[in-house]
């Protein structure tokens, strides 16, 4: 039977290596784009292959751009003094989307990766405060002081954002380096 489907089953097996997508899921999805709403399947597929001819990596930041340089460091009403260093560029998506954050970014996808020199230029354009979006982890905050003690030559402030526990969660539910961390930089009311 596998062999007789081929062609669907590898378009599943693609699916599926998708987060989040299991084999049900993927069977799903290629069943609605190919039989149901084949329409949809092509739309899909068109947008996927401009997406992966045009979208590349901002020079600047690291984020996502279909330019040299992304919308984001384009914009000169954007807060210069302000950078917040993500993990990837997924999380200026979110920040964005949002209206979170008026700064600049600076994705730091890995150490293996992380371009020093790129984030020294963004710092000596004016920037006062480097706010970490990083998520909690010791590596990460070991990566932290590392920044900061390369970046101690400049005047700026470092920050993080909070964490602690989330809202409509149970004590019991949290994990122990989240509960720490909320009595730790608890508040006062």
């Amino acid at each position: 039977m596998r062999g007789s489907l081929d062609k669907f089953n590898k378009l599943v097996d693609a699916l599926q290596e998708l987060p989040t997508i299991g084999k049900k899921s993927a069977t799903r999805l290629a069943y609605y784009m190919l039989i149901k709403n084949s329409f949809v399947g092509m739309k899909i597929s068109h947008a996927i292959e401009e997406a992966l001819g045009f979208l590349r990596q901002c020079s600047s930041c690291g984020g996502m751009s279909e330019d040299d340089l992304c919308f984001i460091c384009c914009d000169e009403s954007r807060d210069k003094t302000l950078l917040c260093i993500v993990e990837n560029p997924k999380d200026i998506l979110l920040l964005e989307e949002n209206a979170l954050f008026d700064g600049r970014y600076f994705v730091l996808e890995s150490l293996e990766e992380f371009n020093f020199s790129n984030l020294q230029k963004l710092v000596g354009s004016g920037v006062k405060e480097i706010v970490f979006a990083l998520t909690p982890s010791i590596a990460n905050d070991a990566v932290m002081l590392y920044i900061e003690d390369k970046l101690s030559n400049f005047d700026i402030n470092f920050s993080k954002i909070a964490q602690g526990v989330p809202t409509g969660v149970s004590l019991e539910n949290i994990d122990l380096l989240s509960l720490t961390r909320a009595l730790t930089d608890r508040v006062k009311v």
